[in-house]
């Protein structure tokens, strides 16, 4: 949270302060490391008094934002376990992280399972590993989250998707702190801090019956709500101004700022993807744009619908060379995996070795372009199917 707060209503006056204040034409990032902290820089150059650090990635200076990091500097240090609602596109998972590289389990894993992502019938299978012989397919040994993420963090993704029968094994696990492998009998021993993240409404599942009470007050004993963007539209033009910069450098573009109409008609739409749909709608803007200014015209002049999802295709666009859409592909894969090579070159089923004879062949910083200088926490070890 940054020490000024903008509290401005939604309008032209609002567009008017914001470029008297520098948010536009400047730029004006709240974005810091955790424990260090950081200044700023005043529209006139000279470095402003030093504010009080928030978390990398999140970004924010409205009043919710300010009771979020509130919130995560109380249960940071502790062990409890955390559940964090808001609806999708809204960063959950960038908080389940802070909370982790806040903690005293910092240096140890980070471990991510994105329950949408992984079919029914091998979801156990994730979660707690398997024995070899287990079932058709088990040729090896396989370790679960729980195993990977051991005195580490396990953060659980869309907690809600979660089938009963898998919710009363998890709950277990918890409250006992053990478990075995599919097809094992060995009781394992666990020590996890957990946190998990839902888009639905979890007390309103367990009065229908298809969430478990149980399991709900052991998973939420510390609740973490984010709101949606178009509840604090002030943080708006910090978000703008943060992936302006971010897609600049990735596309090797000189786009700085956004017209006053332009900022004025984004601050009034719903967001519907929060976050996400912003950030994609921004990236696809910086792709079609021509020259240091973004315009209604680059933004507004397709489908708004269309960039509510990941889907850009603006990105590649038909007529492009092969060549070039790799590339485009390659690092928007090295920014999802915040910089991290090993990552980024599993995501895209290729070597190690491939991907770093790939960008070197770009002839750029892709690193730095990519995860180092976003301020991101570092990359998380992470498991989705």
């Amino acid at each position: 949270m940054c020490k000024r707060t903008v509290r401005l209503g939604i309008g032209l006056p609002l567009v008017l302060a914001l470029l008297v204040h520098g948010f536009v034409d400047q730029t004006h990032e709240c974005v810091a490391r955790p424990a260090v902290p950081s200044t700023r820089t005043t529209p006139g150059g000279a470095l402003g008094p030093a504010v009080r650090p928030a978390y990398d990635g999140i970004i924010g200076e409205s009043p919710q934002m300010a009771e979020i990091f509130a919130r995560i500097d109380k249960v940071a240090v502790g062990d409890v376990n955390v559940c964090i609602h808001g609806e999708s596109g809204t960063g959950k998972e960038l908080i389940a992280r802070a909370i982790h590289y806040a903690s005293p389990r910092r240096d140890r894993p980070l471990i991510t399972l994105d329950c949408t992502t992984i079919p029914e019938g091998l979801m156990e299978s994730h979660l707690f590993g398997h024995v070899r012989g287990a079932f058709t397919g088990a040729t090896e040994h396989r370790e679960g989250v729980f195993a990977l993420a051991h005195t580490g963090s396990l953060f659980i993704d869309e907690l809600g998707e979660l089938s009963p029968r898998l919710q009363a094994k998890l709950l277990r696990v918890i409250q006992t702190r053990e478990f075995s492998k599919v097809g094992g009998t060995k009781p394992i021993r666990t020590d996890i801090r957990l946190i998990t993240a839902t888009n639905k409404d979890l007390k309103a599942a367990v009065a229908q019956g298809t969430f478990r009470e149980d399991l709900y007050y052991r998973v939420a004993v510390f609740m973490i709500k984010v709101p949606a963007l178009r509840e604090r539209p002030e943080d708006i033009p910090h978000l703008v101004d943060h992936f302006l910069r971010r897609f600049a450098g990735l596309y090797g573009k000189h786009i700085t700022k956004v017209t006053p109409a332009t900022l004025e008609r984004m601050l009034t739409q719903p967001w519907p993807g929060n976050i996400r749909q912003l950030e994609n709608f921004l990236e696809q803007a910086v792709v079609l744009a021509e020259g240091d200014t973004l315009t209604e015209r680059d933004l507004f002049s397709g489908d708004f619908s269309s960039v509510a999802g990941p889907a850009l295709s603006g990105l590649f666009e038909a007529g492009l060379p092969l060549s070039e859409v790799e590339r485009r592909h390659i690092l928007r894969t090295l920014h999802k995996a915040l910089g991290n090579r090993t990552e980024a070159a599993r995501l895209l089923q290729i070597s190690v070795r491939c991907l770093q004879y790939k960008l070197k062949a770009y002839g750029r910083d892709v690193a730095a372009t990519a995860g180092s200088d976003l301020g991101l926490v570092p990359s998380q070890q992470s498991l989705r199917g």
